[in-house]
């Protein structure tokens, strides 16, 4: 099997942060050795980090909307795993919003199947709750979902579960972790029936919070917990908002807690007075709320109430980010640059980098039980990149890889990059150049048949 050095990089794994070289054999890690040492045997090819560029376990990204099948004009499988492989992300879970909606058994697999022949990096799928469909979900293949995706907001089709019933069912059976969407629609409704009462039916993106505002997202919150704690099942919060919800989540290590929650690259970087530079662009659900909930977040990635950073990468078309409040399209595309993104916080000392590489790929990996992927060990997986922390640079149109082709963070200023992207010992991101004829494998999970 071909062996290639990783020679004199700054590895950041499991807390430490040293200079030593990494030996990729085929698919895995082989060796892990300190500065000085040498390979037991040697490598075909010699990678030399010259002691300045970082080594990181691959970035796990536990929630991204690549839009296939049937939303395809903005994005798809081989478009955005190749935006994911360019910005040092070699695993993602994908959402079940799309068309048809990932909410039977073969819509799953038809998926599975799709991802096999386009990736390039890892992967795997939530199945999505219904009313309908909680007694599918006992069929399920606990060792390659990774979980049910439950939206308690509003969402596409018949997704939205609101029923006090169904959900207890939902919490009481599920067999895999329940990752929620938490807003509360019957909140949001009478906020926006306010809203046009005041303002009119052109409601401008500014109020976006105002309509799904700290109390939509709180309430929410607060029940989904509290069934998951009536019925000991497996919740992992998503994209939390507002430093309110933060008062619902426990500050302990995650293996002793059974309800976790993500924070999304967007409200980590965003606040409510960017709405005037940047309008729809960054419109999502939940809202980007104000400077308070963006620091109050900020201040909990160096705490255990926040477990993990994804991205909630949901592209469209700037054509579909036209409108207001209520017409443009939420979501937007971050995957990218997500990572360099949260780099820009290590350089602004929000959190440290080897806090930064737990939320990314430690505590993904160990949160979703992924086996062997997600920290720099012998015989794991090379799932690896390599970050120059020194390389100031702009973001310019004609570097995005997402098929909608914008990004809200074009015209920042960045002080690291992305140089390669090591998937399965491939690598498959190269200085710009990518290498499409690698694929991704699925990801497997330590869990109970």
């Amino acid at each position: 099997m071909k062996r290639t050095l990783i020679k004199d990089a700054r590895i950041i794994n499991e807390g430490k942060n040293f200079i030593g070289s990494v030996v990729i054999e085929g698919e895995t890690i082989a060796e892990i050795l300190k500065e000085g040492q040498t390979p037991s045997l040697p490598c075909h090819e010699t990678i030399d980090a010259r002691a300045s560029l970082c080594l990181l376990p691959g970035i796990i990204d536990d929630h991204v909307h690549f839009r296939e099948p049937g939303l395809t004009h903005k994005a798809d499988m081989a478009s955005e795993s190749k935006a994911a492989a360019a910005g040092g992300i070699t695993s993602f879970m994908d959402m079940p919003n799309v068309k048809p909606q990932t909410t039977t058994i073969e819509a799953l697999e038809d998926k599975f199947e799709r991802a096999q022949k386009e990736s390039l990096v890892n992967y795997s799928f939530y199945f999505g709750a219904t009313a309908d469909n909680i007694p599918m979900m006992k069929h399920l293949d606990r060792q390659k979902v990774c979980g049910i995706k439950l939206f308690m907001g509003s969402s596409t089709g018949n997704m939205l579960l609101d029923n006090m019933n169904a959900l207890e069912i939902l919490f009481e059976e599920s067999p895999l972790l329940i990752a929620a969407h938490c807003e509360d629609q019957s909140i949001i409704e009478k906020n926006t029936a306010k809203a046009k009462e005041r303002y009119g039916n052109d409601l401008d993106v500014s109020l976006h919070p105002v309509i799904r505002d700290e109390e939509a997202c709180y309430a929410s919150s607060a029940l989904a917990i509290r069934l998951a704690k009536k019925h000991h099942a497996r919740l992992h919060i998503l994209h939390i908002s507002t430093g309110k919800e933060l008062e619902l989540l426990e500050d302990k290590p995650l293996e002793e807690k059974r309800i976790t929650a993500e924070a999304c690259v967007a409200h980590l970087l965003f606040a409510r007075e960017d709405y005037a530079t940047l309008g729809t662009r960054i419109k999502c659900n939940p809202a980007i709320k104000g400077t308070s909930d963006r620091e109050a977040l900020r201040n909990a990635l160096a705490t255990n109430k926040i477990d993990v950073i994804g991205t909630d990468h949901a592209p469209h078309l700037l054509a579909e980010k036209e409108g207001n409040a209520l017409t443009a399209a939420s979501g937007m595309p971050m995957i990218q640059f997500s990572l360099v993104a949260m780099m820009e916080l290590v350089k602004e000392n929000v959190l440290s980098i080897e806090q930064m590489v737990e939320k990314m790929c430690h505590a993904p990996a160990r949160l979703f039980n992924i086996e062997k992927r997600g920290f720099i060990r012998k015989g794991y997986q090379a799932d690896l990149v390599l970050v120059d922390p020194n390389k100031t640079w702009t973001l310019t149109k004609d570097l995005i890889l997402s098929k909608c082709g914008w990004n809200p963070l074009e015209g920042r200023t960045f002080h690291a990059q992305v140089t390669k992207t090591f998937v399965n010992g491939n690598i498959v991101f190269d200085n710009g150049e990518l290498n499409s004829n690698n694929k991704g494998q699925a990801l497997k999970f330590n869990r109970p048949a």
